[in-house]
């Protein structure tokens, strides 16, 4: 009978065990008692804020999230504001605030806030109270946009062409200074002399009719300074050209780069090898050369100079800068694009030289470029020579002023032989008759540099 007694008993151990260890199991795997806390996510744990752009706090839990609470406290308080008491519905993992705080009272003197983000879910862990997290956040205030002067701009700009600015910027709690355009589009600005100012090469691209541009700082907090830079704006009428393909050109130049780049060349037409290699393959090799001449270091610089770009000895003028060419065959236009440098000639294979000091960022075949060189030469200002038959520098290399960098060729789409020569300012291209006229040069970039500095070093 005892000895029943203890069997029975061992059976109810051993039960009462296995139940213990199914429901371990269960604990352990199921998602109803996952143990990790909601996770609580603004951009920093310290946010500059001008009390006008809300403060993002973004909330997600494995399980449900349950309740969220944000409570503000000013300096020594310590009975907050409650800005958030919610409970959340529907079974949601995440939610999402713009949390916009309150301003100050009149005259009250706040310049900083303590967020207190608390957060719970579901999850039946700890005794089926849900796991807890909070985050401290501090917010401190800044309703004040930075200060900025523009010293000198240059007074005119051309369609094509290039304008200078110098300017001071300043701010406690500073983030950014650039340039912007009526396009969106962005320009760095380069730390100029001392701490606080900034010259810019600014660039209008030649097909825009109309340019604004504007210096702008940004602080921190998101507030913002746009100044207009005060330019008298000057439109120019460039080339447009008519021309008729012929069978000649469609069944050898044509036909190469179209074998050579497009993926399906058999497929195509003859136009639609043109078409191709004219607009899509030509919008590519911009791509490349955009992206590699827009780059524009930190560094600040004291002064600037540059010695006039003519990179062929007696090299005659054989294409404009900015035609519009308009393709036709059989008398219907069918292709367009723009020629966005000039076509240098001279002799077969001539040298070409480097006019100034600069740093080799890029030599490759370049599609309808052909063997394409690009130098930074500072300040924004790239080079770039196309069509080359040989190159003397690699990617790396410091070139010093009439240093012979290629020889001219029939690289690419190109017919005679000659040079692409091309002037990019943060990554457009540009007049290139500017940067061989010291008159302009002085006139629109050397003075303005000179007259600011002096006044800088004055400061």
């Amino acid at each position: 009978m005892v000895f029943t007694r203890k069997r029975s008993n061992k059976k109810w151990i051993f039960l009462v065990f296995l139940i213990l260890l199914v429901f371990g199991v269960f604990v352990l795997n199921t998602k109803l008692f996952e143990k990790n806390p909601p996770l609580i996510q603004t951009k920093s744990d310290i946010i500059y804020s001008n009390l006008t752009d809300p403060i993002s706090i973004e909330i997600s839990d494995e399980s449900v999230l349950k309740d969220v609470k944000v409570t503000l406290f000013k300096a020594n308080e310590l009975n907050g504001e409650m800005l958030v008491n919610e409970h959340v519905k529907g079974n949601k993992k995440s939610v999402h605030f713009d949390l916009k705080l309150p301003k100050p009272a009149y005259k009250e003197n706040v310049d900083s806030y303590k967020l207190v983000i608390e957060a719970s879910d579901s999850s039946f862990w700890n005794f089926f109270l849900g796991n807890q997290a909070l985050k401290e956040v501090k917010v401190i205030i800044d309703t004040k946009k930075p200060f900025v002067e523009i010293l000198d701009n240059s007074y005119q700009i051309e369609q094509g062409g290039v304008g200078s600015v110098v300017f001071k910027a300043s701010d406690e709690n500073l983030q950014e200074v650039y340039i912007t355009t009526d396009k969106d589009k962005i320009f760095k600005a380069t730390p100029y002399v001392k701490e606080g100012y900034y010259a810019a090469l600014i660039p209008w691209e030649a097909t825009d009719e109309h340019f604004r541009a504007y210096v702008v700082a940004v602080d921190k907090a998101g507030n913002v300074n746009k100044q207009r830079i005060r330019y008298y704006f000057t439109n120019k009428k460039y080339r447009v050209s008519n021309i008729k393909v012929s069978d000649r050109f469609l069944d050898g130049k044509i036909e190469f780069l179209a074998q050579k780049y497009a993926p399906k060349d058999r497929e195509l037409s003859r136009l639609e090898k043109f078409k191709f290699v004219n607009e899509d393959l030509r919008a590519s090799n911009e791509v490349i050369i955009h992206d590699i001449t827009s780059k524009v270091p930190d560094t600040m610089i004291n002064n600037f100079k540059v010695n006039l770009f003519k990179p062929l000895k007696n090299g005659q003028k054989v294409a404009d800068y900015a035609d519009h060419r308009f393709y036709s065959y059989n008398n219907q236009a069918f292709s367009s694009s723009y020629h966005m440098g000039l076509d240098l000639a001279s002799v077969k294979e001539a040298p070409i030289i480097s006019n100034n000091d600069g740093e080799v960022v890029f030599v490759q075949e370049n599609g309808i470029y052909g063997l394409n060189i690009i130098i930074y030469h500072g300040f924004g200002i790239y080079t770039l020579y196309g069509h080359c038959t040989n190159v003397d520098v690699n990617v790396g290399d410091r070139v010093r002023a009439g240093d012979v960098i290629g020889t001219t060729g029939t690289t690419g789409l190109a017919l005679g032989d000659h040079v692409h020569f091309g002037v990019l300012v943060q990554g457009v291209e540009v007049r290139p008759e500017q940067w061989q006229d010291a008159k302009w040069i002085k006139e629109n970039i050397y003075n303005v540099l000179e007259s600011s500095k002096k006044r800088i070093l004055s400061e």
